[in-house]
């Protein structure tokens, strides 16, 4: 796993793929890897998410930060349900609890890693940036260091481009931030995170619930970080 602080020298021009849920944190990562230098491609997922509008936002996000293109991939593993983020049988909580959360999705940054892993062996890209955090972040094993030192070890075993030579790095230049150091670091680049849905029930609008986990990790990295949180609450 590439370290948040390594040596980024000769990573101008160079193609990434860039992992863009439409929420705060990859929004953040995307404006990190352009101002590395990356050529980024972003790679959003229609994965059956109850608050799809963050597709909207994916899009709005892309545009605004310069990706050179991005797609959107229909990936419906929401079908298999067990999520409150994709099953609305499922409530979405509104106080944090202990263990994994219910809106833990399944098996979903392996899969959209996996994803991205393909896209990139196409684009001739050895950069992939995910927007994952272990500090704020609502319990997930798969936003853990562990996972990503594992899939870039993976990555390196399991593709063509390893073979013949070509190192893959998973970058995931969040994961040892505050939510409020990340808040400092996207609006020192020019992130605009009014343009960012990050809820797990938005509205049609976009509008935040104000209520649940995200939500509150994200309202309090703008107050702790001295920054006025442009959120839209219903």
């Amino acid at each position: 796993m590439t370290s948040p602080d390594a040596d980024t020298a000769g990573l101008a021009g160079t193609a990434a793929v860039v992992l863009v849920s439409g929420g705060l944190d990859s929004a953040t990562t995307l404006a990190i890897a352009r101002e590395r230098g990356h050529r980024t491609h972003a790679l959003s997922f229609d994965y059956g998410q109850r608050h799809a509008v963050e597709l909207g936002a994916a899009r709005r996000v892309a545009d605004a930060l310069g990706a050179a293109e991005h797609r959107v991939l229909a990936m419906p593993i929401g079908e298999f349900g067990h999520s409150a983020l994709t099953d609305p049988s499922i409530a979405v909580p509104e106080s944090s609890g202990t263990g994994v959360p219910v809106t833990y999705v399944p098996a979903r940054n392996t899969v959209f890693l996996a994803c991205a892993l393909g896209f990139a062996e196409v684009l001739g890209a050895q950069h992939i940036y995910i927007g994952v955090n272990a500090v704020d972040y609502s319990g997930y094993p798969d936003c853990r260091p562990a996972f990503i030192r594992a899939f870039e070890y993976l990555a390196n075993l399991a593709t063509r481009a390893a073979v013949e030579g070509r190192t893959m790095n998973i970058h995931a230049p969040l994961i040892e931030l505050s939510k409020a150091d990340i808040i400092r670091r996207g609006t020192a680049l020019g992130v605009e995170y009014a343009m960012t849905v990050s809820c797990y029930q938005p509205d049609g609008e976009g509008r935040a619930c104000g209520k649940c986990d995200s939500c509150r990790l994200r309202r309090d990295g703008f107050l702790e970080a001295g920054i006025a949180d442009p959120t839209r609450y219903r």
